[in-house]
């Protein structure tokens, strides 16, 4: 009888987590994505998942919040690490424990916006809930004199467990490889080459847009087609001063393109 009466309540309480869930993120679809699946396959056991953005743009946030609710809709554990200052922790902290709130925070001004913050709220109250959450801020703080993504990659290789970890950081992160021009020396590494280079089971998906405007659908495409090496080099390589690719597998897992509807 004490053994029902425990299946029972676990069961309550599995429910009950999983309305919250819907209630909290009443946009997001019920059933994942062709695309939200791609990603959600690989968060297994001591691996890592880079989620790369164009800052301040709020479906991007969408797609992270609804990366993070279909997995947790498999009853899973999850880390999830954002580009915040690592000093902000405590605070962080505090918000899922119901001791600050979102406006406490401090968030770098060139990804602070209002999704994001609400974002926060959200994940901090799943945390409270019973959700098994663990949320990082992973970066550097400003004028810490410190490279950043040797930072970053340094907190999220200390997380790296059975747990998987889930990351949204700006996309130039999401590069396993860049091959820098031969002028260019002294040159660091982005997080995603840090963790490669020491083994680590990661994978990245920067997000693209046809232009910001265009943010109504998204589809995914492997690293092995054309289009994802067009995209790359035009997108981001263009920004850098090194070579472009002639292929792309190894230095991403695919892309999110966002277009037009």
């Amino acid at each position: 009888m004490r053994s029902g009466c425990s299946t029972f309540v676990a069961l309550k309480e599995k429910l009950w987590r999983y309305f919250f869930i819907v209630s909290l993120f009443s946009s997001i679809p019920v059933y994942p994505s062709e695309v939200h699946n791609q990603i959600i396959e690989g968060l297994e056991p001591n691996s890592i998942t880079i989620i790369g953005e164009y800052h301040k743009q709020p479906e991007s946030i969408q797609f992270f919040e609804e990366l993070i609710y279909s997995h947790f809709q498999q009853d899973k554990c999850l880390v999830v690490a954002l580009e915040i200052a690592s000093n902000q922790q405590s605070i962080l902290d505090e918000i899922a424990e119901g001791r600050a709130t979102v406006a406490d925070i401090e968030i770098p001004q060139m990804i602070d916006h209002p999704p994001f913050r609400v974002m926060i709220d959200g994940l901090t109250r799943l945390k409270r809930n019973g959700n098994c959450l663990k949320l990082l801020a992973i970066d550097a703080e400003l004028g810490l004199g410190v490279d950043r993504d040797e930072w970053m990659a340094s907190k999220l290789l200390d997380q790296v467990s059975q747990i998987p970890i889930l990351a949204l950081l700006g996309n130039l992160h999401t590069l396993k490889k860049v091959d820098w021009n031969i002028s260019m020396s002294g040159v660091s590494l982005y997080v995603a080459e840090i963790l490669t280079s020491q083994g680590r089971k990661i994978r990245t998906y920067p997000q693209i847009w046809v232009d910001k405007t265009c943010n109504t659908r998204n589809r995914f495409i492997s690293s092995d087609e054309q289009e994802t090496i067009r995209l790359i080099n035009r997108r981001l390589i263009s920004l850098l001063n090194a070579s472009e690719y002639e292929t792309v597998s190894g230095i991403v897992d695919g892309v999110i393109f966002w277009e037009c509807g």
